[in-house]
């Protein structure tokens, strides 16, 4: 069963993938359309709160907080710095262009003196890989938090799209691996149990 999910998620994947490519300029347009002033706060809030720093420690603190979740802390971090040096690698690999760079929309005073100087491409959404690469492992320790999780990774990947920041393909491919790394990760504990030997030496079990 989880298997046939997973499969048509990917078939979503890409056929969204697809769709992006071919309409990532009038996606930005169109997005860029819907901007009023309390979308623009609610977004603001979601892109501070989308922070790689707090996302860390939220997430580290909540699997601190559970004795016998502790064991995936270190796949949980294995997961979110496999997806930095991934995004790393590929946006300098790729050096496509933000949105507002190529003069498409325009960003948002409040944006504007944000640095973009160090992460300065749009392809993937580190962002996004960040946020859904932590979905196959909350959703195997923690399932009742997946779907609150899912929502807030959607909405991290949507205000990127509304700012101008990325393209929707940027967000859909980032999402994608993102996902992905979690899953090989997830499997690879699963069948290797390497955290739990580490914790194991730790605390002398």
């Amino acid at each position: 069963m989880k298997k046939n999910k997973r499969a048509i998620l990917f078939i979503v994947f890409a056929f969204l993938i697809l769709i992006s490519f071919y309409f990532d300029v009038k996606l930005s347009e169109y997005a860029s359309l819907l901007r009023n002033d309390f979308l623009d706060k609610f977004f603001l809030v979601i892109t501070y709160l989308s922070s790689e720093i707090l996302i860390f420690f939220i997430l580290t603190a909540l699997f601190l907080w559970r004795e016998n979740k502790r064991r995936w802390i270190i796949p949980l971090w294995s997961c979110l710095g496999i997806s930095a040096i991934v995004s790393f690698l590929l946006k300098f690999t790729i050096q496509r262009l933000r949105p507002f760079q190529l003069g498409i929309v325009s960003l948002l005073p409040r944006l504007q003196e944000a640095s973009f100087a160090v992460w300065n491409y749009s392809f993937p959404s580190f962002q996004s890989m960040f946020a859904f690469c932590a979905i196959p492992i909350l959703a195997k320790q923690f399932p009742r938090l997946k779907k609150f999780w899912i929502i807030f990774a959607v909405l991290i990947a949507f205000s990127r799209v509304y700012f101008g920041l990325h393209f929707f393909s940027d967000v859909i491919l980032g999402a994608l691996i993102g996902y992905i790394i979690g899953l090989i990760i997830v499997r690879l504990e699963n069948e290797e149990k390497f955290s739990e030997r580490i914790i194991n030496k730790i605390f002398r079990r």
